[in-house]
C-alpha cells in the first residue's frame, strides 16, 4: 500500500493545475510531514511563468463561466461540495498528513470547508439588484452586480481546506474565475480539491493552483496583471500590509484576513466549568495556530484562582501526539520555527516574571511538538500578550473590573475575533460592543460558521468572507440609467 494509504489515489496530486491541466514546474517543492519531520511529497512547482499562465487560463475561461446561469454554477458547487463528503477520509488523512492536526480535526476542517461551498452553491441565485425610483419620468434607474472578473487567492498553511474554500466558493459562485497560490508547506489538499472540482465538472480555466518555492515569484505577476481584479489574502499582518501596497498599482479590490490577538474574557458572573470547555476549545484547537485562537485569556481577580485550577487540570490532561494516531488530541506546530518562537515567547515571560503552571518545552520525540503549556502572572506589556503566539499556550493576566477588562481586551492594534464569558444580560450588550473585534464570541470558544461573515478591524484586515457579505466581496455594483421610457 501507498505510503499515504488513500481510499482514492487520485486523490495524491504532486503537479500544478492550470486550464484544466495537471502541470510539471521545473521548480520542485519539499513537502514535510511535521508530525515526523520527514519528507512526505516532492510537488512539481513552479514560478512566474506558471503565475502567468494561469492568469491567462482564468483570463481566457471568464465570459464562459461568467456568462452561465447562476443555476449552472450552483449546481456544479453542490456536485463539488457532494465530493468532498465522499472523499471526507481521504482529503482529512491529506490534511493530516501535510499539516499534522489530529485526524479527526482534520475531517471536521473538511466539513467545514465543504460548507462553504454548499453554502455559497445556494447563495449564486441569490445575488440581486436593485431598482431606485427616479426624479424623472422618462428614467428607470436600476443596480445590478457583476462579477470581479478574474481573481486570486493567496492562503495560508493552518487550515489548508477552509482558506481556499471559503474564498473559492463565492468567487466561482458569482461568476469570477480564479487562481491560487496555497501555501508551500501545505499545498496537497489544495491540489486534491482542484481534482474534485474537475471530476465535479468545473470548467478548464475557472480555478488553477499554482505552488511555488517563492511565494514572491507566484503572487508578483498577479500583483502587476490588470486582468487579476481582487486579491484575497489571509496570513500575517505584515505581509497583508505589502499587498495592500502592492494592489495599489492596478487598483484591485481586496480582502485581506490578517493576524489576530484574540482576548478571552472570563467575568465574576460567568459559568466557569463553560467557561473552561470554551477556553479549550479556542485555545487549542490547531494547537494554536490561528488567527482566531484566544491569545490572551483575561478573568476576573474574583474568579481567577478557580478558573486556572480547573484550566489546569485540562491542560495537564492534553494528549499531545502524532495525528493518525488515534488517542492524539493535540497535534505538531508546522515547523522548527514554529516551536522556537513559542520558545521564545515563554523564556521572555518567565524573565519577566510569569510563572509556568503546566508544559512550558519541547517535546522529546521525533516532529515539531510543544507541550500544552498554561502561563500565570501574564502582564500586558509582555511579549506574550502584545504578540500572536500561535501555539499551544495559554496566558492568564487578572482583571478587577468590566472596563478594566474591556480596555485590556482593546488595547492592541488587531480586531479580529474576541470571546467572554459572562450570564448577567447587560453585560453580555455591554461588553459585545465595546469590544474594538469583528466577530465576538459570547458564552462560546466557537465563531466560525459559513452563513456568517468572518473578518476583522484594525490591522486584523478588510472585507467580509462567509455568509451572503462574503459573495458581495467578489462584486462590482453597476447602475444603468435608462432614459427615453415615457
Amino acid at each position: 500500500m501507498a505510503k499515504h494509504a488513500l481510499k482514492d489515489e487520485g486523490l495524491w496530486k504532486t503537479r500544478c493545475y492550470i486550464g484544466g491541466e495537471w502541470i510539471a514546474g521545473d521548480e520542485p517543492v519539499e513537502v514535510r510531514d511535521p508530525g515526523k519531520d520527514e519528507a512526505l511529497a516532492e510537488v512539481a512547482g513552479g514560478g512566474e511563468k506558471l503565475a502567468a499562465n494561469a492568469v491567462d487560463a482564468a483570463s481566457d475561461a471568464l465570459a464562459d463561466w461568467s456568462g452561465r446561469t447562476a443555476e449552472e454554477r450552483g449546481a456544479i458547487l453542490r456536485k463539488l461540495a457532494d465530493a468532498m463528503g465522499e472523499h471526507e477520509d481521504d482529503l482529512g488523512r491529506i490534511l493530516t498528513l501535510e499539516h499534522g492536526k489530529p485526524l479527526e480535526e482534520a475531517k471536521g476542517e473538511v466539513r467545514y470547508a465543504a460548507s462553504f461551498v454548499s453554502f455559497f452553491a445556494g447563495e449564486a441565485t441569490r445575488v440581486y439588484g436593485e431598482t431606485i425610483p427616479s426624479s424623472d419620468r422618462d428614467k428607470r434607474l436600476v443596480v445590478f452586480r457583476q462579477p470581479v472578473g478574474v481573481g486570486a487567492g493567496i492562503t495560508p498553511w493552518n487550515f489548508p481546506s477552509a482558506m481556499i474554500t471559503r474564498k473559492l466558493a463565492p468567487a466561482l459562485a458569482v461568476g469570477c474565475t480564479f487562481v491560487l497560490k496555497p501555501s508551500k508547506s501545505t499545498p496537497l489538499s489544495a491540489l486534491a480539491l482542484a481534482e474534485l472540482g474537475e471530476r465535479a465538472g468545473i470548467p478548464k480555466g475557472v480555478f488553477n493552483v499554482v505552488v511555488g518555492p517563492s511565494s514572491s515569484e507566484v503572487s508578483q505577476p498577479w500583483l502587476d496583471d490588470a486582468r487579476v481584479r481582487k486579491l484575497s489574502f489571509t496570513g500575517s499582518t505584515e505581509v497583508g500590509k505589502k499587498l495592500y501596497e502592492a494592489c495599489a498599482g492596478t487598483v484591485k479590490k481586496l480582502s485581506l484576513e490578517l493576524g489576530g490577538n484574540a482576548p478571552f474574557l472570563v467575568f465574576d458572573d460567568a459559568d466557569l466549568d463553560a467557561a473552561v470547555d470554551g477556553c479549550m476549545k479556542a485555545k487549542f484547537r490547531n494547537a494554536g495556530q490561528s488567527c482566531v485562537a484566544a491569545n490572551r485569556i483575561l478573568v476576573h481577580s474574583k474568579v481567577h484562582d478557580a478558573f486556572v485550577e480547573k484550566l489546569m487540570a485540562k491542560i495537564k490532561a492534553l494528549r499531545a501526539g502524532y495525528g493518525l494516531d488515534a488517542d492524539s488530541e493535540v497535534g505538531p506546530l508546522i515547523d522548527q520555527d514554529a516551536v522556537d518562537k513559542v520558545k521564545e515567547l515563554l523564556a521572555d515571560a518567565k524573565k519577566s516574571g510569569a510563572e509556568v503552571l503546566a508544559g512550558g518545552s519541547e517535546l522529546d520525540r521525533k516532529g515539531f511538538f510543544f507541550a500544552p503549556s498554561l502561563v500565570s502572572d501574564v502582564e500586558p506589556s509582555m511579549r506574550i500578550a502584545r504578540e500572536e503566539i500561535f501555539g499551544p499556550i495559554a496566558s492568564v493576566l487578572r482583571f478587577d473590573d468590566e472596563d478594566e477588562g474591556v480596555a485590556m481586551a482593546n488595547d492592541v492594534p488587531f480586531g479580529l475575533a474576541s470571546y467572554f464569558y459572562a450570564r448577567d444580560l447587560g453585560r453580555v450588550w455591554r461588553v459585545s460592543e465595546a469590544l474594538e473585534y469583528g466577530m465576538v464570541g459570547v458564552n462560546t470558544g466557537m465563531i466560525s460558521d459559513a452563513s456568517a461573515p468572518f473578518g476583522g478591524i484594525k490591522e486584523s484586515g478588510l472585507g467580509r468572507e462567509g455568509s451572503r457579505h462574503g459573495i458581495d466581496d467578489w462584486t462590482e455594483l453597476k447602475y444603468v440609467a435608462m432614459a427615453g421610457i415615457g
